[in-house]
């Protein structure tokens, strides 16, 4: 049987990587407000360029790196007493050296997903209602916001290629024939076909394949047009559901219900949180929302927006509802002498 993907991500966000500066946002956009000199500024020195960012990346990387170790390190650990509920999913990976790879993999999810979220909510305090107390600068905030975003990228492609190397480790065919089926199965949509994973993989590479290009559209956003790009930009908000959504359907670690899958849903309440006061509060007066007749928008746009919150308004009052209740969506916890191995349907 083959091990199940831990969470990806999307992803993005996230998935999902996303960037904000001179009229940016995650998800959604926060122009009218004066951008900060070092992302406005003509000066080609003070310009900012992905280049500039990666540089700048780097502290941010090393710190996901050690937080990925740690991961790793605790569920090699759980893995090793059997306490991990992955061993109840698939007890044949109670052979904690034997799939080093896969648990080093769900590691990095789990730093992708951590980072996403981190990413989206910076992009929500940037471009929505501020609180009056930050404890950065709005320009350093922004900067933190884009270097998450290109780790979270390089933490999700991290994913991945590691859940595809512990698939060519455990194939017994040729190495081309290794390397294809590896290949189908962690990145082409449908390749991987086993139970549950119909779904979940797709999901995860849709996030995977959204957050590259939306992440990375702030560094072309001059030739594309602001405009486009900030149109654009909102998908970010759709990879970051996307990941939380695979992590949540295929993640081991949280496949069955309890505190820790009930802490995944209580981390989305404040995305959902400000996200709304972000439609509520728009900054571009062309985005708020008064009357259905008045302004330059036409009705259905007036519609469009007026779904939009409430949808949001929703899915913080369904959050509530999942944390409050604690009926998450996981699966019933079997007997703990299970010897079967789940095929995850």
């Amino acid at each position: 049987m083959k091990p199940s993907p831990a969470p990806a991500a999307p992803e993005p966000t996230d998935p999902p990587a996303t960037t904000t500066a001179e009229a940016g946002d995650a998800g959604t956009t926060g122009a009218d407000r004066s951008p900060p000199p070092s992302t406005s500024s003509s000066s080609p020195s003070s310009r900012v360029t992905l280049r500039s960012d990666l540089r700048a990346s780097i502290p941010d990387g090393l710190i996901a790196l050690a937080v990925t170790a740690a991961v790793f390190a605790l569920l090699y650990a759980r893995i090793k007493a059997k306490t991990s509920s992955t061993v109840t999913v698939m007890p044949f990976m109670a052979d904690a050296g034997g799939f080093w790879m896969y648990f080093l993999s769900q590691a990095f999810g789990w730093a992708a997903l951590l980072w996403a979220w981190t990413t989206v909510v910076l992009g929500l305090l940037l471009s929505g209602p501020r609180p009056a107390r930050l404890p950065l600068s709005a320009q350093r905030l922004e900067r933190l916001h884009r270097t998450t975003s290109l780790n979270t990228i390089a933490l999700i492609i991290a994913h991945a290629l590691f859940f595809a190397a512990e698939l060519v480790r455990h194939d017994t065919s040729g190495w081309f024939s290794r390397l294809w089926t590896a290949f189908v199965e962690s990145f082409v949509p449908g390749g991987y076909d086993s139970g549950t994973g119909q779904i979940a993989i797709p999901v995860g590479q849709a996030a995977l394949y959204l957050a590259i290009p939306l992440g990375l559209l702030f560094y072309v956003r001059h030739r594309i047009g602001p405009k486009t790009w900030r149109v654009l930009h909102r998908f970010v908000i759709v990879v970051y559901v996307l990941s939380v959504w695979h992590t949540l359907l295929y993640g081991t670690n949280v496949w069955y219900d309890g505190w820790f899958r009930t802490s995944v849903w209580l981390l989305q309440l404040p995305i959902a949180a400000l996200l709304l006061a972000r439609l509520l509060r728009p900054a571009r007066r062309s985005e708020r929302l008064s009357g259905p007749g008045a302004g330059t928008g036409s009705r259905a746009v007036w519609g469009l927006r007026l779904g939009g919150r409430l949808m949001v308004a929703g899915v913080v009052v369904a959050l509530l509802a999942v944390i409050v209740s604690g009926r998450d969506g996981g699966r019933t916890v079997p007997p703990a002498d299970t010897t079967s191995t789940h095929n995850h349907n």
